[in-house]
């Protein structure tokens, strides 16, 4: 067994439920579970249509603006940028285009547009999606060759805290919550992908690529 973000194979049993085990990785610290837990596409995608995402909803707004509020005060109206994972109602780029910000939906299951993953971008957002990923080696680094130089990735999840509050933590209750990070996993990141990071909010984080 294989650490989906860092590939590395020192990997300690976390927690286990009545419906999945977790693991925990000794060198990033991602928990996550195995591959035989992941949904199919097919199944995948009925949980995502019941999200009801809508860029009208003002509760829904006022959840992105954990992210939109920071990292808007790092943006300009001449940037470009794109939201990964914009899913069925997306509503990142209704909000910033209200500030005359050009944003660009991307979705596997939605807005599978794959000439939008060959662009270079001033910033990027992803919020809910990274805990969703197999293979988020694969996606971060992805991401990374898109950003421009000094470039934005805006990342929305809620963060592990220990083993004892993982337990009753509704967040892993969800079967297409599949990898979950801390502060410590996101400390990993910046370093081994070459950002600085801003922790902005309990469910937010900036990463600023370096030159």
């Amino acid at each position: 067994m294989t650490c989906p973000l860092c590939l590395n194979k020192t990997i300690d049993f976390y927690h286990q439920d009545k419906l999945r085990d977790y693991w925990q990785c000794s060198i990033c610290q991602l928990v996550f579970v195995k591959p035989e837990y992941h949904l199919d596409a097919t199944q995948e995608k009925k949980v995502y249509d019941l999200h009801q995402n809508n860029p009208m909803d003002s509760g829904y707004r006022n959840f992105l603006n954990k992210l939109i509020i920071p990292l808007t005060k790092k943006l300009t109206q001449q940037m470009h940028g794109l939201d990964f994972g914009s899913g069925p109602g997306p509503t990142i780029s209704v909000m910033l285009a209200e500030q005359g910000i050009r944003v660009e939906n991307y979705d596997i299951f939605y807005n599978d547009k794959q000439e939008l993953l060959e662009r270079n971008y001033d910033f990027i957002t992803c919020t809910e999606v990274i805990e969703h990923l197999f293979n988020p080696n694969d996606v971060l680094t992805k991401l990374t060759t898109m950003l421009k130089p000094n470039g934005l990735l805006g990342i929305m999840t809620k963060r592990v805290i220990d083993k004892e509050k993982f337990k009753n933590w509704h967040y892993k209750n969800d079967p297409t919550h599949v990898c979950f990070y801390s502060d410590e996993t996101f400390e990993f990141i910046a370093k081994n992908w070459g950002y600085d990071l801003e922790i902005v909010d309990k469910d937010a984080v900036i990463l600023t690529k370096h030159c």
